[in-house]
């Protein structure tokens, strides 16, 4: 799936260009997703589920932990593979419909087969505010390409590097790669706002430009709360950490808006689409007011 979006440019508007044979496409899409879901399913099967028993079918109330960071994750997953299959039903020739209804649930589906396996599984739990952020992010991706045949609002993503993690690397990553995915503190989700793509008279407008709000989370060595990590410092004192809610606001690029004719190009920024751009931001956590002259 990435690499047929990476890679390949997209007719606009949801139109089949009738100069292209699209059945290799169909065949190299249909498969490479198949092959992708089912390989990725069975290895979460291996590393993730195996090490618990199986049982009964049941509910897991997870809506009170990480101070909702996970939500936001799952809203973003599927925002962004919504988007990302649209854009590679087009690339395939599917009409339209086929691309709103097929291509952008497929997200959806993969992450309702993951809730699925969580339910099944004794060391988690289905849960129903994750499936209510799958659908959500979902629903924001395709009712804008249905409406505008483009994507004016976006999930994005950005991570900064903590010193929480190593107070409990078995929660958020040993590495920086596990933390990249795992530490909630150092994560900020944002949603970016293209204003100018809705003055369609105006061409002279910045159309790339995007005005983005974030939020995040820092303090956090557990899901609920920090009790079950003692840390100490050098003379063997407690060290509390305060759990706390962030809120950002700051500029992005929409690269989507970008125009060009390079097909690389193109691939290049709906895989940079997926995060936001290191910028000026001002921060508002715990009554303060903070500026960052560059904040990713």
């Amino acid at each position: 799936m990435w690499i047929v979006v990476f890679f390949n440019s997209f007719p606009g508007n949801g139109q089949i260009d009738t100069s292209i044979n699209y059945n290799t496409r169909k065949i190299i899409l249909v498969s490479g997703t198949t092959a992708f879901a089912g390989a990725s399913l069975i290895y979460l099967n291996q590393a993730w589920y195996q090490q618990y028993s199986n049982g009964n079918f049941h509910e897991f109330d997870d809506n009170a932990e990480w101070l909702q960071m996970d939500k936001f994750g799952h809203a973003y997953t599927t925002f962004q593979t919504s988007r990302l299959m649209m854009n590679a039903f087009k690339w395939a020739g599917f009409n339209k419909k086929q691309q709103i209804y097929i291509g952008g649930t497929l997200g959806l589906g993969y992450m309702t087969v993951i809730e699925l396996m969580d339910g099944f599984s004794s060391g988690w739990g289905f849960s129903w505010g994750d499936m209510l952020s799958n659908v959500l992010g979902t629903a924001a991706s395709l009712s804008q390409y249905a409406l505008w045949n483009e994507h004016r609002f976006n999930l994005k993503y950005s991570y900064s590097p903590t010193g929480f993690a190593q107070y409990n690397p078995k929660l958020l990553g040993g590495s920086y790669s596990e933390q990249f995915l795992k530490d909630y503190n150092g994560q900020t989700y944002w949603l970016s706002v293209s204003p100018f793509t809705f003055i369609k008279s105006d061409k002279y407008l910045p159309k790339w430009l995007a005005i983005t709000f974030g939020y995040g989370g820092d303090g956090m060595l557990g899901a609920r709360d920090n009790n079950s990590v003692i840390v100490t410092d050098e003379n063997g004192n407690t060290k509390a950490f305060n759990r706390s809610r962030q809120y950002y606001i700051s500029l992005d690029i929409d690269f989507s808006q970008i125009k060009t004719k390079s097909k690389i190009l193109k691939g290049i920024f709906n895989t940079l689409n997926l995060l936001k751009i290191p910028s000026p931001t001002i921060e508002f956590k715990n009554g303060a007011t903070y500026v960052h002259y560059l904040y990713f």
